[in-house]
């Protein structure tokens, strides 16, 4: 049985899935969180069966990864009988490379790089190739890059209004992110409408503890939220999007070190920041608790969703679909209904009992007559990266 084995290393976790690589079944899948933490958390699927580790405390993600080997050893499939034909990585930022891309140390090194531009992903992701290397040297590593849907965005939507000197020499322009989200979410849209890929107009709102928007013209994409980092955009779980830049010159001239403004932008901020939790259910709960500081949060984050969309609506010529994916995307009906109620003078129109349907498929959730389709589509990234480290190995 061929299979892949799909990697996605966090800045303190560690995810990964088993595919089939002929009939793209899940075989197992689990991941490691809090790493590097005092009480790390895990759990391991497979067969229908999970299990969770004890709890005990891993420093790093080669001691995750050595746990992943040992729970595929406990609990199968074991991963010298499933004839390991590739391990791939998720790799956020991958400059201007625009393909799968089989790892050698060159390679590496490029993308340890390019840990100035996503301090907190590629560090992990260089951590965990790393070690994966090291563990199973026989077999080809593939990075699988956030950035490269999104390698063929038009000048106007990629280039800074800044020096052009200056942005040449230190590569700075949008590069976007999360693009095998929306990759994958934009073609199975096409799919669930019915319309060949090539013909549509599509905004896709890839909703997580990261969050990111795009615009997606015939299956190419020609705008999206996120920058030169993944810091950009919409707000997120910790992380702030849009900012007037004179906010980080106010604070460093008030003797903010870079550090502290990384920390501040990337970790302390968006939800977090405004509420004191970044989970977007416990945000809710505050919400219906009476929290104002919640309800600020919620509209704060609900404005810039309408802001980007009505954007993007104008710039696709007229959207034919909108879809929400990922985890706040996919799972908060409530978020859905605000955002389309604000659309609705644009032809967005929520069919509520669709929208509040407890179902996890790819569904349509506005009414048969609305203008523009509005769709929940459930983003598969490691079937994704399966399938592009297969054909970066041939």
């Amino acid at each position: 049985m061929r299979s892949v084995l799909v990697l996605n290393s966090g800045s303190s976790s560690l995810k990964y899935q088993l595919v089939d690589a002929d009939s793209e079944e899940v075989l197992a899948e689990g991941g490691v969180q809090r790493i590097g933490e005092s009480g790390a958390t895990s759990s391991h699927s497979s067969g229908g069966r999970r299990t969770d580790g004890d709890g005990r405390p891993v420093a790093d993600h080669a001691e995750a990864l050595a746990l992943v080997v040992s729970a595929f050893a406990e609990h199968g499939p074991h991963l010298d009988d499933v004839d390991l034909v590739a391990v791939g990585h998720r790799v956020v930022h991958g400059g201007d490379r625009s393909e799968p891309t089989v790892i050698t140390d060159e390679v590496l090194a490029e993308i340890e790089d390019l840990q100035v531009l996503a301090p907190l992903h590629n560090r992990a992701a260089a951590t965990g190739i790393r070690a994966a290397r090291e563990l199973r040297p026989d077999l080809p590593h593939v990075a699988v890059f956030d950035t490269a849907f999104f390698a063929s965005l038009p000048a106007a939507a990629s280039t800074y209004a800044i020096d052009a000197e200056v942005a040449a020499r230190h590569r700075i322009r949008r590069y976007g992110f999360h693009g095998t989200s929306h990759a994958w979410v934009s073609a199975r849209g096409a799919e669930l409408v019915g319309r060949p890929l090539s013909e549509l107009r599509q905004i896709v709102l890839h909703l997580g503890n990261g969050a990111s928007a795009s615009a997606v013209d015939g299956g190419r994409p020609v705008d999206t939220s996120m920058g030169l980092t993944p810091l950009e955009g919409l707000v997120m779980g910790t992380r702030s999007g849009d900012l007037d830049p004179a906010v980080v010159l106010t604070l460093a001239r008030a003797g903010w070190s870079t550090e502290d403004l990384d920390a501040l932008l990337n970790k302390r901020s968006g939800l977090l920041g405004l509420s004191g939790v970044n989970d977007f259910r416990a945000l809710m709960e505050r919400v219906d608790a009476g929290d104002e500081a919640a309800r600020l949060a919620l509209d704060v984050y609900v404005h810039r969703l309408v802001r980007y969309v009505g954007g993007y609506h104008a710039l696709l010529g007229g959207a034919e679909l909108l879809t929400f994916t990922a985890g706040v995307g996919e799972n908060a009906p409530r978020l859905r209904a605000a955002v389309v109620q604000r659309l609705r003078p644009l032809g967005f129109v929520l069919d509520e009992e669709a929208n509040g349907a407890d179902r996890r498929d790819a569904r349509t959730i506005s009414t048969p007559d609305s203008p523009v389709t509005v769709a929940v589509v459930p983003t598969n990234e490691e079937l994704a990266i399966a399938r592009q480290a297969l054909e970066a190995v041939g």
